[in-house]
């Protein structure tokens, strides 16, 4: 079975930095777009940042610009989301996800999902 794995989650500090990181089979990351959702308690699933997987297009929501970046690497089928600067609004369960649809900014978009991985911010 096909499947998303993310790590790197945990506890920081307001101003800290985390770096996720989403690993998958080649054949998913073939998709066209890897992205990343977050969801905080109580709230909806809300889109974060997409990577093309030609091109390397990246689009941001307007509250992580800036702050947050997304990469991959190709040889290690990975797709990373470097977040700095992290606020305790940032807290949240985050998710990647691939879709074979660009630019991949909806939920709907997405083919496959990971399971999430923990983000806490304190203030």
């Amino acid at each position: 079975q096909e499947h998303l794995v993310e790590s790197g989650g945990g506890l920081v500090q307001a101003g800290g930095s985390l770096r996720l990181s989403c690993a998958a089979s080649r054949r998913i990351f073939s998709s066209a777009a890897t992205g990343w959702f977050r969801q905080a308690p109580g709230k909806e699933r809300e889109f974060v940042a997409v990577i093309t997987w030609s091109g390397g297009r990246r689009y941001y929501a307007d509250s992580v610009k800036g702050r947050f970046t997304i990469s991959r690497d190709y040889a290690k089928n990975t797709v990373y989301l470097q977040m700095n600067s992290l606020k305790p609004e940032d807290t949240a369960d985050y998710m990647c996800a691939a879709g074979s649809r660009v630019p991949a900014l909806y939920e709907y978009d997405y083919d496959y999902w990971g399971q999430g991985t923990q983000v806490t911010v304190s203030s």
